[in-house]
Order: structure tokens, then sequence, then C-alpha cells
């Protein structure tokens, strides 16, 4: 009786060896190694399934995958995964980059017939390189500056773009593909980038500081013309009245004597000096000793 119930707990434990669970949230994709139907395949949703001898089991997942592929061992495999490609000017540039993508769970079967591999051995693998080569493709007609500075990110974009028309008709969806931290450079092109901009930003310093000047000085010189103007103005008014009122003299003599009346107290002037006394015409007469 023993001995029986040894044969079924070990035959239990095959039996539970042999299954398999396809997760919430994955479809799986049972796949025949051997027989006459050697290479079909049969789409499974989650469930636990009995494999058996001769198949195999590969699960999908169809929700948003997210893999970064770094210089550093503690993220993705323990191993350099970093990306390094060459400008126009045959300058190495070494990167980290990621990529989040989802599969159509309508194609898991296409996917599976065109890689023949799990979700993990895709990304590690095929997006990996489809990167690179974009990478390598993309990067080949910009100079070290434009991969540095102003083209980094259409670089990106067209790496994303490369990745995603490959992979879409089979399955998968590129959500983004992006730079992680800072370009690495070698050293030497680091500096001599690093000194192209100081000079160019003391160039513009420069430029600013004369245009400031200038319009400084233009300014100086506005404001000299307007009191120049103004000055200018002001005489040509009082030349104007000037010569207007010895017009109206001229033609007025009388004006003069008017003026002297009105302002007459009734006095006469004392007078001890020499000379013809001053008087004003009253119309020939004299006024009284």
């Amino acid at each position: 009786m023993k001995r029986v119930v040894t044969v079924l707990l070990s035959l239990s434990m095959f039996l539970l060896a042999a299954c398999s669970k396809v997760p919430a949230g994955n479809v799986g994709v049972k796949f025949q190694m051997y027989g006459d139907d050697k290479g079909s395949l049969h789409e499974l949703p989650p469930g636990r399934y009995w494999v058996g001898w001769g198949y195999e089991m590969y699960t999908f997942p169809t929700f948003t995958q997210t893999y970064t592929f770094t210089r550093s061992t503690s993220e993705g495999r323990p191993v350099d995964e970093s990306i390094s490609f060459q400008t126009s000017q045959g300058l190495t540039v070494n990167a980290d980059l990621g990529i989040t993508y989802h599969i159509d769970p309508s194609k898991v079967t296409l996917i599976f017939q065109k890689y023949r591999k799990g979700i993990d051995e895709i990304t590690d693998v095929y997006l990996r390189n489809m990167i690179r080569d974009a990478l390598v493709k993309d990067a080949s007609s910009l100079d070290i500056e434009s991969v540095y500075g102003k083209g980094k990110a259409s670089l990106i974009e067209a790496v994303q773009k490369d990745v995603a028309d490959e992979v879409g008709p089979v399955g998968i969806t590129v959500e983004k593909i992006y730079w992680i931290g800072e370009l690495r450079l070698p050293e030497n092109v680091v500096q001599s980038i690093n000194a192209k901009i100081q000079a160019t930003q003391m160039a513009e310093q420069r430029q600013n500081e004369v245009a400031q000047a200038q319009a400084e000085a233009q300014k100086v010189e506005a404001e000299a013309q307007g009191n120049a103007q103004a000055q200018l103005t002001i005489a040509e008014a009082e030349a104007k009245a000037i010569s207007l009122k010895g017009e109206a003299l001229r033609q007025n003599p009388n004006v003069v004597q008017m003026s002297a009346i009105e302002k007459w107290d009734g006095h006469l002037p004392t007078y001890n000096g020499g000379g013809a006394l001053p008087f004003v015409n009253l119309g020939g007469q004299v006024p009284p000793k």
C-alpha cells in the first residue's frame, strides 16, 4: 500500500510539472515540437493547461512593457547593454536607451511565427538590435554637434519611427524609444564642444554689449538733437517775435509815444545836466514852466 501511495504521489507531481499557467493579462502559445503536427500552434487565453511531452508553452504579456538598455548591471540584464554608434565624422557615441511597447493580443501567434522566441528574447535580442541598427543608420549623416545638441531629439524620433515601422505589422506597437541620461562621448570631443560653446557664448555677450553701447549712444544723440531742436525752435520764435514787433513799430511810430504817455505819472522829469530836455510831443503844446 505504501508503495502505491508513493507511485501516486510521484505521478501527481509529474502531472503538475507538466502543467503550465497562462497568467491574467497574457496570451499563451502552445507549440508542438514533435510528431505529425510538428510546428503547430495553439493560442491559449489565461488559465492552467496540460503541456505534455513534446510541447512548449510561451506566454506573451499584452500590457505595456518597459525595458532599458544601459551600461549599469543593476538595470535589465546584469551585463552592459548600452548601445554605441558613430557620427558622420566617425566619432563613437555610447548611450543608454529605453523602450516601451505592447503586443496586439490578436497577433500573438504571428509574433511567435516571426521570431520563434518568448517576449524576453524578443526584447533582449531583436528589439535591441533594431534600435542599434536604426541608430547607426540615422546618426551616420549627422555631425557630433548635431547628435550632442539640437539634433538629439530628432535622432531618437527617427530611430523610434524606423523600429515602429519594422515591428508594427507583426503586432508589436512601439509607444516610445527614449534616451536615458547623457550621451557618452570621448573626453577630447567633450572638451572641444564645451570650448566652442563657451566661445560662442562670449561672442554673443560681446555682441550684446556692443548693441547696448550703440543703443545708449543713439539715445544720447537723440536727446542732444532734441535739445538742440528745442533751442532752435525757441530762438526762431523769439527772433520772429522781435521782427514782428520791429515791423509793427516801423508801421506805427506813434506807438512809442503812446506807451510813454500811458506810463507818465504827470510830473516833469528832473534834469540837472546839459543837453536837450526829453519830452513827449503832445500835439504842439509845451508844458508850462
